[in-house]
């Protein structure tokens, strides 16, 4: 019995190796096929029985002959069927919240938490609850964090998790430091959440550290300036609601990353970013595209896409011409 290739289409290897028999011996006989491919009478007739169902093998008429599905039509058929079942899944997987409420809720009295408040402690327990609501984050997450930088263990760890929620169509609204733009990388994947549909907003200053997942649950330090002494989980309606207020306040006084990037920096009769800038000047300095991502820490294929913008913006037909007529543009 051959390797079960098509086992991904849920054909199994007996299934495969008779459709396989068919497409080398079309319009031939059911009778004796058992002996040919030395399984048993009941099996084949099971498997035909399916083959027939999934549309990879059709009957030619009364006299019992077999016919083939063109691979290329049975196997489109076949990742439509599958990818089908994949999404269902996906979707009884994303909605299985009510699960883990009902696992927890098996700690009764030993984990209580008082009033919708629960204590969590160290950065380990924090991040685990964090990869926790956004995973089932539906709507909304909101969030302001004071940083000045993140490291790049932090935005690659941080990167799959907020990329996955926007695919998903969870919006997210999120507020920084202007003082991070000075930091490349962070800048860098800031501005790569914004390409995919994030909405960031810059302030001056703020000691707030909040996250808000679908309005339903909110996460605060215990201590704002050391946030490893652990954080405060809140599931209280009132309490969240003011943590919410307190979010669009600074909201509504902080400014689009979107329009700092139009007049910050030396660049604003031009209308290139700062990143954009950055890209040009590494355009010329090094010589792959993985260093010019990791140097501007993004992934390889964003850094690539900010390559192509400009050369487009440019007009250029290559780097090295892309380069030169920034350079005549003052742009680096």
């Amino acid at each position: 019995m051959s390797e079960n290739e098509m086992s991904v289409f849920g054909v199994s290897a007996t299934e495969e190796d008779i459709y396989r028999h068919f497409l080398r011996n079309p319009n031939t006989p059911v009778d004796g096929i058992h002996l040919r491919l030395h399984i048993d009478p009941d099996t084949v007739r099971r498997c035909l029985g399916r083959l027939c169902e999934l549309g990879l093998l059709q009957s030619t008429g009364t006299d019992e002959l077999i016919s083939p599905t063109d691979p290329e039509v049975a196997l489109a058929r076949l990742v439509d069927v599958r990818l089908h079942e994949l999404h269902q899944e996906l979707q009884r997987v994303t909605r299985s919240r009510h699960v883990v409420d009902g696992l927890r809720a098996e700690l009764g009295a030993r984990s209580p938490s008082p009033q919708g408040i629960e204590q969590l402690e160290g950065l380990s327990e924090i991040r685990d609850r964090i990869d926790d609501l956004a995973f089932f984050a539906r709507d909304e997450i909101l969030s302001v964090e004071p940083y000045t930088s993140m490291s790049p263990e932090n935005i690659e760890r941080s990167r799959p998790l907020d990329l996955r929620c926007l695919r998903r169509g969870v919006r997210i609204r999120s507020v920084v430091l202007r003082k991070v733009l000075q930091d490349g990388p962070t800048a860098g994947y800031l501005r790569e959440l914004l390409s995919h549909g994030a909405m960031i907003r810059v302030v001056e200053d703020t000691t707030e550290r909040i996250l808000v997942y679908d309005r339903a649950a909110a996460l605060v330090p215990l201590d704002p300036q050391d946030t490893s002494r652990g954080a405060l989980l809140a599931n209280n309606n009132g309490i969240v609601a003011n943590i919410i207020a307190l979010f669009e306040k600074i909201w509504d006084e902080a400014e689009d990353l979107a329009q700092v990037d139009l007049t910050d920096g030396d660049n604003v009769a031009s209308g290139v970013s700062g990143t954009e800038q950055r890209v040009l000047a590494l355009m010329c300095s090094v010589g792959k595209d993985e260093e010019g991502a990791r140097e501007l820490g993004v992934s390889v294929r964003t850094y690539r896409r900010y390559v192509a913008d400009l050369m487009e913006m440019l007009g250029a037909a290559s780097r090295a011409q892309a380069a030169l007529l920034a350079r005549e543009r003052g742009w680096i």
